[in-house]
């Protein structure tokens, strides 16, 4: 078992939350972001994190967002549509998510939102 399955979200959400705001985005946009993924609303979010839980159980209680598939892309040079381990792959996405985000992308491109004609 790798050991970030069993790290507490919250020991990783505070850097998540510091690589957005260096860019210029804010907190509220990466709750968005993991609520997007999850399927979680913003109290059960907070609970998690308060709660301490490992993604483990963090993904566990997750109900995926069907659009995940649709994440694609390297996070440290592996491609997350590649990652074979089901949970790897889920905290991949969420990485990959959170550096779309830093990098300026628009939300609506972040959450897979569909073209509107």
């Amino acid at each position: 078992m790798h050991r970030i399955f069993t790290t507490a979200v919250a020991d990783v959400y505070p850097h998540y939350v510091t690589k957005a705001e260096r860019k210029g985005r804010t907190k509220d946009e990466v709750d968005e972001v993991v609520r997007w993924l999850t399927g979680f609303d913003q109290a059960t979010l907070e609970r998690h994190l308060e709660g301490r839980t490992t993604f483990v159980d963090f993904f566990d209680a997750a109900d995926l967002n069907p659009s995940a598939s649709l994440i694609t892309g390297s996070v440290c040079g592996v491609k997350v549509q590649e990652v074979e381990d089901p949970l790897m792959q889920k905290i991949r996405y969420l990485d990959k998510l959170v550096d779309e985000l830093a990098k300026g992308r628009p939300m609506a491109k972040v959450l897979r939102s569909p073209v509107t004609a």
